[in-house]
């Protein structure tokens, strides 16, 4: 399952950038672009990161996912084509192979949504 291998690495950025902040904040979101071509399972992904930001910084943040999908270029028509993953990966016009991936290989973070934690209360 790459997806949780996947799942660290994002997690390791999302602490890069968290850590590099002037104030703390609470992240609640954060939005990913992963194109269809990845083999990622968006499921297994989202399960991964739930299960791995327990007792963490990003304990509570949902992973929304964006799927892109896989949209190629033949040069021999000048037109671009959507391959069918798994059957067709050729130019449906002139056969060519496949070359020139315009998406779909995408596995990125798009943006993060966050706010400013409410103040602790002091009991003193």
């Amino acid at each position: 399952m790459h997806e949780t291998d996947m799942t660290k690495a994002l997690i390791m950025t999302v602490r890069d950038w968290y850590e590099s902040q002037p104030h703390p904040y609470q992240i609640d979101k954060v939005h990913l672009l992963v194109g269809d071509f990845t083999c990622v399972e968006p499921a297994s992904l989202a399960f991964a990161f739930e299960a791995q930001t327990r007792n963490t910084f990003l304990e509570g943040a949902t992973l929304a996912i964006k799927s892109v999908p896989l949209v190629a270029f033949c040069h021999h028509c000048d037109q671009e084509y959507k391959p069918e993953i798994g059957l067709q990966y050729s130019c449906p016009q002139c056969n060519a192979p496949m070359e020139d991936i315009r998406s779909g290989r995408e596995l990125k973070i798009d943006h993060i949504e966050y706010s400013n934690p409410e103040p602790s209360l002091s009991l003193n």
